[in-house]
């Protein structure tokens, strides 16, 4: 049995380069929802969540108006957070990132994100098809959980706005990365929220 993860980041925030924390959509981000479900809406989906906060929740409502047998629910456990801190491993170039960064938001994003892969990272009786919206920092956190890799290797695993990433999750065999910020569904100018710009 396969249990599968689409993780999807939000839209594009409107207002999003001048530091604002939450917003809605921008009316790119809209069009990069409305494509994101257009891809997805042949997937046998069991069930959707996304983060409770509002660039999430919109994408999540845009896109289920086109799976009308989805309900998507909140989950604190999608929140945008840091999902570690600083380790002797990790990178010099890294560190400048979390001088604005509290202990107290580390030890938060720690458990956050060890909870959400107790509640979603685990084998199905059956196959199930589970969406999660939710942000970047939380996806990067999914895939370095597949691989592995040390607790700093979030960072740098970047996904685009309505980026499309798939998990799957076996009982006898470790999960498996099907994809990655998979972003066929989108067109070049609708390409947003990278570091770097995307090859044509």
């Amino acid at each position: 049995m396969s249990h599968y993860l689409y993780l999807v980041r939000h839209g594009e925030q409107q207002d999003a380069e001048y530091g604002l924390p939450d917003g809605p959509l921008s009316e790119r981000g809209k069009r990069q929802a409305r494509a994101i479900a257009q891809r997805l809406g042949g997937v046998p989906f069991d069930a959707a969540w996304h983060s409770p906060l509002e660039r999430a929740s919109e994408t999540a409502t845009i896109m289920t108006e086109m799976m009308p047998a989805l309900t998507p629910e909140p989950s604190t456990l999608l929140f945008d957070c840091i999902p570690s801190g600083p380790t002797p491993d990790m990178p010099h170039a890294y560190k400048p990132f979390f001088g604005g960064v509290t202990e107290e938001e580390i030890e938060a994003g720690e458990a956050q994100m060890s909870d959400a892969v107790a509640e979603w990272l685990t084998p199905a009786r059956e196959d199930r098809h589970d969406l999660l919206i939710t942000h970047n920092f939380v996806i990067g956190w999914f895939v370095r959980e597949v691989f592995g890799a040390p607790s700093w290797r979030w960072m740098g695993v970047n996904q685009a706005n309505c980026g499309l990433t798939i998990i799957r999750v076996r009982s006898a065999k470790p999960p498996e990365l099907v994809t990655h910020n998979d972003l066929g569904h989108l067109p070049v100018e609708l390409r947003t929220g990278l570091p770097v710009e995307q090859p044509l």
